[in-house]
């Protein structure tokens, strides 16, 4: 339960919003209301013993905040709470949470299968860099159980997805997926950046582990960046070892800004979404565009599996404009409302072209693959009148060449 001194049991059955607003919460002896901000590098011991006693974890406490900090604990708590989850660990950003993922549960000549269509960055994550160290990944380019079955090797030890897909939205069958990992004794990592615990619950449906990149919605207005590693006690165990000795750490400061953002993750998410379902309706319409990609449509190949384990479609709608890059390029440079940039989740609506940024450097067969083509934009629809979006799109769509 949450007692008036902030004492919070992560296993109390409270309402995600209120969890949102009160789980973590630990009050210093000065009894503050707002979560307090400890921008310290080092922590003070009483004596000797107990500094020997906190570094050996014979002690619980505070020891240096590249691995322990009260604020960073605070935020750590009530994401946990908010996912189900017995542990998280909070990273510097959702592409190290990925890092630190992969360097702590797997090794040399592990096998990972991805989705193929997975945001590009993980794309060379996993190629580039983890490819390196002997680490075998192979992309899978459908959403079909099968397909993924048949890709399974003795020595895969991860599946890794991202549901809804960025940025053409498609959905993944978290519970079969997980089934079909805990068959092959492999984990099953779920990204849940674009749903967040407000519309989904990874670890509900059977996922082992929950991926954030906290720079997107749960901070919702752009202003810093973070990640978040959820699973059980014994992923956080080694989550927490990881971040100790490597040191992918989230500050201070970026946490209790992400705190703040969480009190308003379910408003905010809500209003997105509603506002995201009319904008991808009305481009479903529209005569320059080639087909919209949105869960909330009935049109989606994976609707009804995205109402079943989704609370709405999300505030994500890719579409593909006819005439390619040219004509998608046109639509970006007539808008004046929407925001040029490929972050997401934040209040102010953005726009993007995939192809050329986010996906430019996974190759064009990959793109392919991911169905990235060069029509393709995604809007992250933040916070304004539905109408002023449509208005501000209408601008490029309905321009000629």
């Amino acid at each position: 339960m949450i007692d008036k001194h902030g004492d919070y049991d992560k296993h109390d059955d409270y309402d995600l919003q209120t969890q949102a607003v009160r789980a973590g919460i630990h009050r210093s002896q000065f009894n503050e209301h707002s979560e307090a901000l400890y921008l310290t590098s080092s922590f003070v011991f009483d004596n000797a013993a107990q500094a020997a006693a906190r570094f050996s974890n014979v002690e619980p406490g505070n020891i240096y905040s590249r691995f322990t900090n009260p604020t960073v604990m605070m935020l750590q708590e009530r994401l946990a709470a908010m996912e189900g989850a017995e542990s998280c660990v909070a990273t510097a950003s959702g592409m190290s949470a990925i890092l630190a993922l992969a360097m702590t549960l797997l090794k040399s000549g592990d096998h990972v299968l991805c989705a193929a269509g997975v945001f590009g960055t993980t794309v060379q994550l996993f190629n580039n860099i983890l490819g390196k160290f002997g680490l075998v990944t192979t992309f899978v380019d459908s959403s079909d159980v099968a397909a993924w079955r048949k890709a399974m090797r003795p020595e895969t030890k991860l599946l890794f997805i991202e549901t809804p897909s960025n940025p053409t939205t498609e959905v993944y069958d978290i519970a079969a997926l997980a089934a079909l990992a805990k068959q092959g004794g492999a984990r099953l990592a779920v990204d849940n950046c674009f749903c967040t615990p407000a519309l989904q619950k990874p670890l509900e449906l059977g996922a082992d582990i929950i991926i954030h990149s906290a720079t997107k919605f749960l901070d919702g207005q752009g202003r810093v960046l973070g990640g978040a590693i959820l699973g059980n006690r014994e992923v956080g165990e080694a989550m927490t070892g990881f971040l100790r000795t490597a040191g992918p750490t989230l500050s201070a400061f970026n946490a209790w800004v992400i705190l703040k953002g969480l009190e308003t993750l379910q408003i905010r998410i809500e209003a997105q979404s509603r506002s995201a379902l009319e904008l991808a309706q009305w481009l479903e319409q529209h005569p320059a565009v080639e087909r919209v990609f949105y869960p909330g449509l009935a049109s989606h190949p994976q609707h009804a599996l995205a109402m079943r384990q989704q609370k709405s479609g999300g505030a994500i709608v890719s579409f593909e404009v006819k005439g390619g890059r040219e004509a998608a390029w046109r639509v970006i440079d007539s808008t004046r409302l929407l925001s040029i940039t490929a972050n997401l989740g934040d209040t102010k609506s953005t726009i993007t072209h995939p192809s050329s940024t986010t996906h430019g450097r996974i190759g064009e067969e990959a793109r392919m693959r991911a169905g990235i083509r060069e029509g393709l934009l995604r809007v992250a629809v933040g916070l304004e009148s539905v109408k002023d979006l449509k208005t501000d799109l209408e601008q490029g769509l309905s321009r000629k060449a």
